[in-house]
């Protein structure tokens, strides 16, 4: 969320920078909610003023008269009548900043999709491209995904894995885990995968993108299930003001992910790519906005560490303008090549999203003179479990069918590689 004076002060740059990711500002409507509310509060003020100058001249030469009862009377209608038309024009303003997404960095390329993403660099072993194979098939071949038996659960974009399938994936659940939390410093939680409105509010999931949630209701109790432990993990602090000492938070979690994919319908459709349901490492980190590069910088790396130990072609993005999440100011995609398509998909997505959320959910530290003010957060998934499998399927599978498992992740399997006999234990 911004702060509609810091906003208007930015004049026609503010405008631009929005442009280039596709959001029109009205910064006369912008600033006529500003004035409405501070001349609403003002209202307030002076009529409360009155009434207590009033409140405090009554009696004071004797019982109140009732010409002072009526004076006092008025004034307590007035002023709730003020208080009245204060919270509606506070309501309006807040509902107005609820939809103005981050305003990119200047660093951040200018265009609208991803194909304008600029390429940062390349890791691990150069793309193969030879024997290239499909993880789906690779998977039913092996019989360790099922995708009959999850259109007969749940229908179409759910998963099964079977056997040696589902021992990968909490395999890679706990290796990540692991290394983020012995080598990379996050403290683990385990955390709700049920929130309410307003946690998804805080953190920029509401209202912007209602429509890809997965929403239930018992009586009157509304519950979202959610999109990504982001959620969860920063609203961890919703509401504190943090010792600047104790900066940076670093969380991480496994939990699984709901997303409705209502904008998705006829993508990816074959396969384990994108999920109704999928589960993801989050990677969470709450710092002081000055250190936010420094701190993107450093989960990028994190989230690459992942993919060079598990010895996978991948190359590192810097997402335009226009192709950035709601809540983030910069974006590096991190994809991952996938022969089987013939391309490199997105694996991890880590975002600097600077105040934004931490102005939305009221996560402050004392910054410079005592002064508290907003602190900065960030995010990044390493990994989710599906795409790594889908990745180590397409990428490890040999001419005989079998998929070799890399060394990093054998002590968490048990095996060095999945073969038609090994699938079924």
């Amino acid at each position: 969320m911004h702060d509609p004076n810091e906003l208007l002060a930015q004049g026609q740059a503010a405008v631009e920078r929005l442009a280039r990711r596709r959001y029109v500002l009205d910064p006369a409507v912008l600033e006529k909610a500003t004035c409405a509310r501070a001349e609403t509060q003002a209202e307030v003020t002076r009529l409360r003023t009155e009434l207590n100058a009033v409140s405090r001249a009554r009696g004071r030469t004797g019982p109140p008269s009732e010409a002072e009862k009526e004076t006092a009377r008025a004034l307590r209608a007035d002023v709730q009548q003020a208080e009245a038309a204060a919270r509606t024009a506070a309501a309006e303003l807040h509902e107005m900043l609820l939809g103005i997404p981050h305003i990119p960095l200047d660093a951040v390329p200018s265009g609208s999709s991803e194909k304008e993403a600029v390429e940062v660099r390349r890791g691990g072993p150069p793309p193969r491209e030879t024997g290239a194979r499909h993880h789906t098939d690779i998977g039913e071949s092996l019989n360790i995904l099922d995708a009959q038996a999850a259109a007969g659960l749940s229908g179409a974009r759910f998963s099964v894995g079977r056997g040696a399938g589902a021992r990968l994936e909490r395999a890679l659940a706990d290796f990540f885990i692991d290394m983020h939390t012995s080598e990379h410093g996050y403290t683990e939680y385990s955390v709700p995968y049920l929130v309410s409105r307003d946690t998804m509010t805080r953190t920029g999931q509401l209202p912007k993108f209602e429509q890809d949630l997965f929403r239930t209701r018992v009586g009157d109790r509304e519950m979202f299930l959610i999109p990504t432990a982001e959620v969860p993990l920063t609203n961890l602090l919703a509401g504190r003001i943090l010792d600047t000492r104790d900066l940076p938070y670093a969380f991480t979690a496994c939990t699984p992910c709901f997303r409705a994919e209502a904008g998705a319908y006829g993508q990816d459709t074959r396969g384990i790519l994108r999920l109704h349901q999928f589960e993801k490492v989050e990677l969470v980190r709450i710092c002081a906005l000055e250190d936010a590069q420094e701190q993107l910088d450093l989960m990028v790396g994190h989230a690459e560490e992942c993919l060079r130990r598990l010895e996978l072609s991948y190359r590192v993005m810097l997402l335009p303008a226009g192709d950035l999440g709601f809540s983030a100011r910069m974006t590096y995609d991190i994809e991952v090549w996938l022969p089987g398509s013939g391309t490199f998909r997105e694996i991890s997505s880590v975002s600097d999203c600077g105040t934004f959320q931490g102005r939305r959910a009221d996560i402050r530290h004392n910054g410079k003179g005592g002064r508290k003010t907003p602190a900065a957060t960030l995010n990044g998934s390493a990994l989710p479990i599906g795409r790594t499998v889908a990745a180590l399927l397409e990428q490890g599978v040999q001419e005989d069918g079998s998929v070799r498992i890399p060394e990093a992740l054998v002590p968490y399997t048990g095996f060095r590689e999945i073969t038609p006999e090994e699938a079924t234990r």
